[in-house]
């Protein structure tokens, strides 16, 4: 074991110009401390990265777990997934309807089944014979995070995510998602899909955000870790260089890396980012807008 370990967090980018985010950036903080804690008693990146998202989705503040927002039809259908760095074991849920934590769900889907991804009623059934949390009166218990009209097409956005480096050198991403604003019932985006909103493996781990369709085509996630093993590129230079090409191809969003050094990344192309980040080297971060 060494004493090399780093967390960093994000809540979504695209945050709206001009809103106060000072209870948001306080809650980050908060999660920082537990998680610097966590890591530093030696805890593993998989079970911090479940951990915090799981806070995440319970405080309401992003477009996530409670914060997710209805589709079209009036449901919450909600993704999620984790990814164990050193076994590249992974688990992931989509449209998943009646259940507080879809980062639990993914756990179990990467622990308890064979798969890698269930989906609406099965990801429902698995979670069911789990005994996960419920949400039982959706209208009561979801407080959208963001509220605000919504053109059909348009692709307004939220998600949390969490990327970790354990003492062990162990890497591991989780990322949740209620998804597009007025989304198309059914719709999934790159949240839940490995390679494409989440990835980890022995060189990086990352979690993405932003309008999803693009992150999907680019693969942005496992991207970075492509730069880095072929390229030989730096962290920041492969994760600047993978949201580059989403870009290229009209998509806006960002996305938080740490390395194997314990290095992190939060670049972004949108006007912002609910971001955080803490380092046994010092760094000690939380930003939204700037």
């Amino acid at each position: 074991m060494n004493e090399t370990w780093a967390l960093a967090l994000h809540g979504g980018a695209g945050p709206i110009g001009g809103k106060d985010y000072s209870t948001s950036e306080a809650h980050m903080r908060g999660l920082l401390e537990h998680g610097r804690a966590l890591l530093s008693a030696g805890r593993s990146a998989v079970d911090v990265v479940q951990e915090m998202v799981r806070e995440l989705e319970a405080c309401g503040y992003h477009v996530a777990g409670k914060g997710a927002s209805p589709a079209r039809n009036g449901q919450w259908e909600l993704d999620a997934a984790i990814m164990d760095g050193p076994s590249r074991n992974a688990g992931a849920v989509a449209a998943l309807r009646g259940f507080r934590s879809p980062v639990d769900a993914a756990r179990l889907v990467m622990e308890k089944s064979p798969h890698v991804l269930l989906v609406g009623k099965g990801a429902g059934a698995f979670a069911r014979k789990h005994d996960l949390a419920r949400v039982w009166n959706p209208k009561a218990y979801y407080t959208p995070a963001v509220n605000k009209p919504v053109k059909e097409g348009e692709l307004v956005h939220g998600t949390v995510g969490a990327v970790a480096l354990d003492t062990s050198g162990s890497l591991a991403a989780a990322t949740s998602t209620g998804g597009l604003l007025n989304k198309t019932p059914g719709r999934v985006g790159d949240s839940p899909i490995i390679g494409a909103g989440t990835w980890a493996d022995e060189r990086v781990a990352v979690s993405c955000t932003g309008q999803g369709e693009y992150f999907l085509r680019a693969a942005v996630a496992a991207d970075v870790s492509a730069r880095i093993r072929y390229g030989q590129a730096s962290l920041k230079d492969a994760a600047e260089g993978a949201l580059a090409d989403m870009r290229r191809l009209g998509g806006e969003g960002g996305l938080i890396a740490v390395d194997v050094m314990g290095h992190v990344a939060l670049p972004h192309n949108s006007e912002g980012m609910k971001r955080a980040c803490v380092t046994s080297a010092g760094r000690f971060e939380v930003a939204t807008l700037r």
